[in-house]
């Protein structure tokens, strides 16, 4: 399982990161390419515990869904919905600025998130709910995965 806690895995998505152009195309969704971007950043700084995200959570949630979403081997579908506070196209959340200042803002975010996977103290998800450093690690890299795919990257 691919995670952002093995070096390998977080340098394969800081690439495809840096694949990705103001113009790729969406395969899915609402977001252009500069609001994905923003939105990862956005979901870095909610795993970190330095954005509170309105929870969205019961015991399928935190139970069932949890396990499909982090561990069973299929990609994510298309047009998940996101938390409003995360929502670009909703206008919440950071704004798009200068888009290779806002890539390089998003590597510098996930090599702060991937740094913590040896931390005991993470915030619940707002749909999973409380998480391990290693869930938060492969939720992370899906999440990051995910978004990317939606832009063929």
């Amino acid at each position: 399982m691919k995670t952002l806690a093995r070096p390998r895995d977080k340098d394969e998505i800081l690439r495809r990161l840096r694949s990705l152009r103001i113009d790729s195309a969406r395969r899915w969704g609402r977001m252009s390419a500069h609001q994905m971007v923003c939105h990862l950043g956005d979901a870095c700084r909610m795993g970190s515990g330095e954005m509170a995200v309105s929870p969205a959570s019961g015991l399928p949630q935190r139970t069932i869904i949890k396990w499909i979403a982090l561990y069973l081997p299929v990609n994510w579908p298309p047009d998940i919905r996101t938390r409003p506070e995360i929502d670009q196209v909703a206008g919440a959340g950071r704004c798009p600025s200068d888009f290779a200042a806002d890539v390089a803002e998003v590597e510098a975010l996930i090599e702060a998130f991937a740094a913590r996977a040896g931390a005991t103290e993470w915030p619940p998800h707002p749909i999973f709910g409380r998480m391990s450093a290693s869930a938060w690690m492969r939720w992370g890299y899906l999440h990051v995965d995910h978004h990317l795919r939606q832009f063929g990257h």
